[in-house]
């Protein structure tokens, strides 16, 4: 789908700067993620959206503010661009409220690790804040695309919030809702964004044709109410000065480049973003992972020896055909995806870079790196089952409950 706005459409504004469709190689939208031969190129990403690099000096003030260490992937660059992350620094630094709002769309029983990712970063920028946070399962956005069953929709929920709720974020601090629950509550907002959208604009920013539902239509306005604090009224009650931080991967932008958009004519605060690169299928780097394919991620409920069977048999290597020729020219890390994995996911800065003077140089093997990452998989995977199994009913239902969240500052 085309996320850019056509030429002369109103909805290309300062948040829709786009580049010539002919000059496009790539193809990144909320649900679509695909590139050319050398992966996805974030630079055009940045420059097409418009939005703006994560510098240095952003993560060194950020340390500061917080007396947090920045988070590896925020060193790493995996986190590497933002929409107004300086002004929520600002209000940090002056003592004012913010809060927090990420997403999850319920299409399997279980999480993979390219779900965990926003929800890790999430949970480390509201320990390092100490925000609020609102989590948005949008179920029905899964039943306009999906086509689910109100049954099956049901049970995606339920089990996708126990995988959430295992990450550890703060009952105190954290609402969780459904969608097809909870639009009563923001659906004067959602009103008032559809107002402001026209089918052209729509059509422009998601590329949707007359072929489209109308439910797909006007889902946008859905996912963009949470952006502003009013559609909480049980936490921020009527306030609409509270500014909103987003952690999402950079597919999701197109959802609130339109909600800055129609922001100021609604009297309402543009809600800040903060974005993740993408978390790579085991196939390789020109995509991300798919719940519906099992194959090409490491899911949450996945066993040891699945694991193993997984990362041997699927993990695209960079490695040379040969021994010999590997150990010559060393890995091709820039598509080897075990290194990439595990440069998500290895927290040891040390190791991490001995890993990669090793394999480049050839002086690992594939079958060594790949050993390692299924270790750190699985350690992760195991440490996540014991946690979950311990998210009872009543705890589900206590996250997902309309009440007051009691955080210092809020009044």
């Amino acid at each position: 789908m085309n996320t850019a706005p056509p030429s002369g459409n109103p909805s290309q504004t300062e948040e829709n700067k786009t580049e010539p469709q002919a000059a496009q190689e790539q193809k990144i939208d909320p649900w679509t993620v695909t590139a050319g031969p050398g992966g996805v190129d974030y630079d055009k990403l940045v420059n097409q959206f418009g939005s703006q690099r994560i510098t240095p000096e952003i993560i060194s003030r950020f340390e500061k503010l917080t007396g947090k260490p920045a988070h590896p992937w925020l060193r790493r660059g995996y986190f590497f661009s933002h929409r107004e992350l300086d002004e929520v620094l600002d209000l940090f630094e002056a003592g004012k409220p913010f809060y927090l709002y990420t997403g999850r769309g319920p299409s399997s029983d279980s999480l993979h690790f390219g779900h965990l990712v926003p929800f890790i970063f999430t949970k480390y920028l509201q320990d390092a804040f100490n925000v609020p946070l609102v989590i948005q399962c949008t179920d029905d956005e899964k039943m306009l695309w999906k086509g689910f069953s109100e049954e099956e929709i049901a049970h995606y929920t339920r089990e996708n919030v126990k995988d959430i709720i295992a990450i550890g974020f703060d009952i105190h601090k954290t609402f969780i809702f459904s969608d097809l629950d909870y639009i009563g509550h923001m659906y004067r907002n959602v009103v008032k964004i559809q107002r402001k959208v026209t089918a052209n604009q729509a059509k422009g920013i998601f590329g949707f044709t007359d072929s489209h539902n109308v439910g797909q239509f006007s889902f946008a306005a859905i996912q963009a109410a949470p952006s502003f604090p009013n559609s909480f009224p049980h936490i921020f009650g009527n306030r609409t000065d509270i500014k909103c931080l987003i952690p999402c991967a950079i597919d999701q932008d197109p959802y609130f480049r339109m909600t800055r958009d129609v922001a100021p004519g609604l009297g309402y605060l543009k809600p800040a973003l903060i974005h993740s690169k993408f978390f790579p299928a085991l196939q390789g780097i020109n995509s991300k992972m798919s719940a519906s394919d099992e194959n090409s991620a490491i899911f949450l409920t996945d066993t040891p020896e699945q694991i193993k069977t997984k990362v041997n048999k699927h993990a695209f290597s960079g490695g040379r055909v040969t021994v010999e020729e590997h150990r010559k020219l060393g890995a091709d890390l820039s598509v080897d995806v075990a290194y990439q994995y595990l440069s998500f996911f290895l927290d040891d800065d040390i190791e991490l870079a001995q890993i990669e003077e090793g394999y480049r140089t050839g002086k690992l093997l594939t079958g060594e790196v790949k050993a390692r990452l299924v270790q750190v998989l699985t350690e992760r995977v195991e440490r996540h089952q014991r946690a979950r199994a311990s998210v009872s009913n009543e705890v589900v239902e206590t996250f997902m409950s309309v009440r007051k969240i009691a955080v210092p500052g809020f009044h």
